[in-house]
């Protein structure tokens, strides 16, 4: 079901557990990753909030995840995200998400990829994240940035 248009694709099944205020914060955030301005992505964060991504160092609050986020967008000048499933789990919230652009930033390869993931989040009493626990195929990121034979 197509939930909303805003620079980017919008797409989640519904479950009657998502509560429109949530949904609404996961489209939120997911248009604020398409928006290339990383610091409205640490907006969603708690001010002390953690960022990890495959198990790497966290980025530890809005500076830092503000840093991690340039980092994709400068990558890939072109990125758009999608929502494609959230999913309330008790305490914790998976957003699961899909990421296509071009590596044509300093450096790049200019190969396109398109990577699937999600992010475990525990939202604070300020409805903020407090912690965030992305997960991708790292691999398979790494295949499409090099390129391979198999392409």
């Amino acid at each position: 079901m197509v939930l909303k248009r805003v620079r980017c694709a919008f797409m989640a099944r519904q479950y009657s557990e998502v509560s429109p205020k949530l949904r609404d914060f996961a489209e939120r955030y997911t248009a604020a990753w398409c928006g290339q301005d990383p610091a409205k992505v640490a907006e969603f964060f708690s001010p002390e909030g953690l960022l990890t991504i495959n198990r790497g160092l966290p980025a530890v609050g809005r500076l830092e995840i503000t840093a991690a986020a340039q980092s994709f967008m400068t990558a890939f000048p072109d990125l758009k995200v999608e929502m494609e499933l959230l999913v309330p789990l008790g305490e914790r919230v998976e957003y699961h998400w899909k990421l296509t652009g071009t590596n044509t930033g300093p450096g790049g390869t200019g190969r396109a990829v398109r990577i699937s993931g999600f992010e475990n989040w525990r939202l604070g009493a300020n409805g903020l994240i407090e912690e965030s626990e992305g997960t991708f195929d790292a691999d398979e990121y790494q295949r499409q940035i090099a390129g391979s034979p198999n392409q």
